[in-house]
């Protein structure tokens, strides 16, 4: 059927397509191989197979639920797992994660998926160049890697953007992408969200009393959830990091309005005495000294400038002007 997928996985890591006409979890399971169930829901028919197959009804809500968070359940002899991948469909925004829904036993592993999630494809890929997991919980490990190896290039375009913000910061340029940088702040908060309980899930399935978590498997999720830890850390890292910029780029502007309204304050300082006297000279009164002298009036202009001048270098000199 479109949209549903079944791999039968040897011993040995090679994978074949079965076919999807099983519908009961018992007709799945192959003597000494894993059986991979994986069903894409944004085929169609695909809910509609997943409906019609005995799953226990809380598996089932559980991998057809709408809204999901990262977490590990156990229920029973299998385990509900739930991760997220970045978004990296065409038209779509990376920090609206995708969720893959994992029920897993010893021998069967159904995933779902409700829109496409690359890391899937990326281990169907080994898988069918004969390089497949050998265990229900080596698969969980792999696609929890291939998780990761496609968060990095997006977290490293994140840094790669805050890098060159702060370098515009450091070079006082006017111009800086304020936009650029709430675009940055919101995508790792929005990231992390994620990340951090996605950490927890895997840590918490590595730990699971489950027979069939062998040794390896338990250290293939523990390098799988360092990575994710590693991966929130960076989240952090340009989180804060995106603050700082915030706050540099608001105090150059508190520092620029400052030194404008300074030179305001100054100017109008200057002119203020200047003003006050050629307000009074100008009152429309009789008895103003050298109303006929044809001189005043350069008379006047002159002691203007030189008192405008003697302003201007006691400013100086107080260092309100330039410096001292």
């Amino acid at each position: 059927m479109d949209g549903v997928t079944v791999w039968r996985i040897a011993p040995d890591g090679v994978g074949t397509v079965a076919e999807t006409d099983a519908t009961a979890p018992a007709d799945w399971s192959a003597e000494g191989a894993l059986t991979w169930v994986h069903v894409d829901c944004a085929r169609p028919g695909a809910r509609d197979w997943l409906d019609a197959v005995p799953l226990d009804p809380l598996v089932k809500r559980a991998l057809l639920a709408p809204e999901t968070r990262p977490r590990c359940t156990t229920h029973g002899d299998g385990v509900l797992i739930n991760l997220r991948g970045v978004n990296l469909n065409p038209g779509d925004e990376v920090e609206d994660m995708v969720s893959l829904r994992m029920w897993v036993t010893a021998g069967v592993v159904v995933t779902v998926q409700l829109r496409r999630l690359m890391a899937v494809r990326d281990v169907m890929d080994g898988v069918a160049r004969g390089q497949g997991p050998d265990g229900a919980a080596e698969l969980v490990a792999r696609l929890a890697l291939r998780l990761a190896d496609r968060a990095e290039p997006v977290i490293a375009g994140l840094n790669e953007k805050l890098d060159t913000l702060e370098d515009q910061v450091i070079e006082g340029l006017s111009v800086l992408d304020r936009r650029g940088l709430a675009d940055i702040r919101r995508v790792a908060i929005l990231l992390r969200r994620h990340m951090a309980p996605q950490r927890d899930a895997l840590s918490t399935f590595g730990i699971e009393d489950m027979p069939w978590i062998r040794p390896h498997d338990r250290a293939r999720l523990r390098e799988a959830t360092e990575r994710m830890t590693r991966l929130a850390e960076e989240l952090d890292a340009i989180r804060d990091r995106a603050q700082v910029v915030h706050d540099q780029i608001m105090d150059a502007r508190a520092e620029l309005m400052n030194r404008q309204m300074l030179i305001l304050s100054v100017v109008a300082a200057i002119f203020l005495p200047l003003g006050l006297l050629t307000g009074l000279l100008g009152i429309n009164v009789g008895g103003m000294p050298g109303a006929e002298d044809p001189r005043a009036f350069w008379i006047v202009s002159g002691g203007l400038v030189l008192i405008g001048l003697a302003l201007v270098l006691w400013f100086r000199h107080a260092g309100l002007l330039g410096r001292r």
